[in-house]
């Protein structure tokens, strides 16, 4: 496999005399004469000690390499960065969160971009890891595919199963005296067993799903265990089958196309997945130069039905849904129902249609995935809010289980950290809307996840009686009457930044309204009356992140404005 087409990147790198001192600096990396004359293929890791999400990628990292050296190629691993939302929630350090992203989309571009790699294995664990190693190899465009890390397996205390979530609902529980101190520190010291991301289809998960849904990753990858014979596996095939593709001349946003896009939204839907699947899913369909907005995920979620029995919402941990097959039966169903587009290409070389077809059905007796004609919900549980309160759009979770509709009286912070004290302090009551501003992309800056608040409300046995609306965003673990990424943000100076305690709001998820009930002139007073505050970070990769990012209803992307 030495033909300049598998080479066209790497060839210009170290092909002919003048690039002799590129060899020279490659031999003691590890290249011998005859791997120069090979296609070189990255792969990017995103290990790291920092969180149990990927302390174990650079295990795979290997798996990968070596999938690609025995396979006829060259493999170079490489680092990029990540980091952890379950550590930093509910702190400042939060804000570097959705930045990482961008940070982890940068850093693999710039690493193959600069050293003429010509196709990428992608490994990630962690939230942040999937959206940003997709808009990295879309941006590049060159012959890739993308590895999940795995899931982590549930912990355990007494006879009920745990993950990272039933540790913030735990605070909210010992903040209500509901178990002692005891009960907390058993229940944070067995949740999280060891390698892998969180249990429940999160956000980490629902990224894994989307991307297996896309066309970008092998099938079966989005539904392993992070420590399993099949995860290794599905590395090393990920390593040969880059080689395969280079051969093909078949390029990521080949593959990630409109329709593509469609199947990772239903399939996002059928799961019922993390809110943060819109936010990235724009951010990556932006980086192929796919027309996707907010109203895409209402015309797919008007026809496809929520179907998945997992948590947060529901009872079952992404390690069953495992046990039980993953993802592949569920796709084979919705492709049946005409739910899928099947001539979408991916990284097989083979269609969708073409993967499903051998794909096995569920096991009979199996509680996780809902027959199609009995669903938890017959609709999306995504819901695209919009009204005087969210004139460009909002995103709600709503599953149905906490109602379609409420109607309260606001309580406002500035800040998760002043909304979270008021909730563990008996502040907040039944029939209030709690109200969290200025956490948007720009305001926060970096839009933070608003589990600590929100798991502390479930934590206190308010998941009916309350709501929670913000500019910021939920982690795929929230669930409860919740509504997040309202644009325009506060800090952009949207109708947010000028709702006063006491306001009435309505959520209502039928006719997909978020409204202040405030009168419309009333609300211009307020708003010719507002100053914008000043920016909470002047240096650094927060201040130049709020600079550069775009509204969450457009993915909070960087590039945005460079079009």
């Amino acid at each position: 496999m030495t033909d300049h087409k598998t080479r066209s990147h790497s060839s210009l790198v170290v092909d002919g005399m003048e690039r002799a001192p590129s060899r020279a600096m490659l031999y003691p990396v590890g290249f011998t004469d005859e791997d120069f004359k090979k296609p070189q293929v990255g792969v990017a890791s995103t290990w790291s000690m920092v969180t149990p999400c990927n302390m174990h990628i650079n295990r795979l990292a290997d798996d990968a390499a070596k999938g690609v050296d025995g396979n006829g190629g060259k493999a170079v691993i490489f680092n990029t960065i990540t980091i952890s939302d379950g550590i930093s929630m509910g702190t400042e350090g939060m804000k570097y969160s959705l930045v990482s992203r961008e940070v982890i989309a940068d850093s693999i571009e710039t690493v193959v971009g600069c050293q003429g790699f010509d196709g990428v294995v992608a490994i990630g664990g962690c939230d942040k890891n999937m959206p940003g190693c997709m808009i990295g190899i879309a941006r590049l465009n060159r012959p890739a595919v993308f590895v999940y890390g795995g899931t982590i397996l549930p912990g355990c205390h007494g006879d009920k199963k745990l993950d990272v979530v039933s540790v913030f609902e735990a605070v909210g529980a010992r903040a209500n005296n509901r178990i002692d101190d005891e009960e907390l520190h058993q229940i944070e010291s067995k949740a999280i067993p060891g390698p892998g991301s969180c249990g429940g289809m999160y956000t980490a998960n629902t990224m894994a799903s989307a991307i297996e849904a896309l066309g970008m990753s092998l099938p079966g990858s989005s539904a392993q265990a992070a420590i399993s014979e099949d995860k290794q596996r599905d590395c090393e095939r990920a390593g040969a089958q880059v080689l395969k593709l280079l051969e093909l001349d078949l390029k990521p946003r080949d593959i990630m196309t409109k329709p593509a896009f469609e199947n990772a939204i239903t399939v996002v839907i059928a799961l019922g997945g993390s809110t943060n699947a819109v936010l990235h899913l724009l951010a990556m369909a932006h980086a192929c130069g796919v027309d996707l907005n907010l109203d895409d995920f209402t015309r797919i979620g008007q026809n496809v039905p929520m179907l998945a029995d997992l948590k947060p919402s529901g009872k079952y941990s992404m390690a069953e849904l495992v046990e039980i097959g993953g993802i592949q039966p569920l796709m084979k169903e919705l492709l049946k129902a005409g739910l899928l587009h099947g001539d979408c290409m991916t990284v097989t070389g083979k269609t969708l249609a073409e993967n499903l077809a051998e794909a096995p059905d569920y096991p009979d007796g199996q509680q996780i995935i809902q027959p199609l004609d009995q669903p938890i919900k017959k609709d999306s549980h995504l819901v695209i809010l919009r009204g005087n309160l969210a004139p460009e759009g909002a995103v709600a979770k709503i599953t149905g289980k906490e109602g379609l509709k409420f109607t309260g009286k606001a309580k406002v912070f500035d800040c998760e950290e002043l909304a979270l004290k008021a909730i563990l302090n008996g502040s907040i009551q039944k029939g209030d809307v709690i109200v969290i501003r200025f956490e948007g992309p720009k305001g926060g800056p970096g839009m933070r996840e608003m589990l600590s608040p929100t798991s502390a409300v479930m934590g206190k046995g308010l998941g009916k009686e309350v709501a929670l609306i913000t500019d910021g965003r939920f982690s795929g673990g929230t669930h409860g009457f919740v509504v997040g990424h309202i644009t325009p943000e506060a800090y952009a100076g949207g109708p947010l930044a000028i709702v006063k305690d006491g306001d009435e709001i309505t959520i209502d998820a039928e006719t997909r309204e978020l409204t202040l009930h405030v009168n419309f002139g009333d609300i211009k007073h307020r708003l010719a009356l507002w100053i914008q505050p000043k920016p909470r970070y002047t240096r650094g990769v927060l201040a130049k992140y709020a600079r550069t990012v775009s509204s969450a209803s457009e993915g909070a992307v960087t590039d945005k404005y460079l079009d």
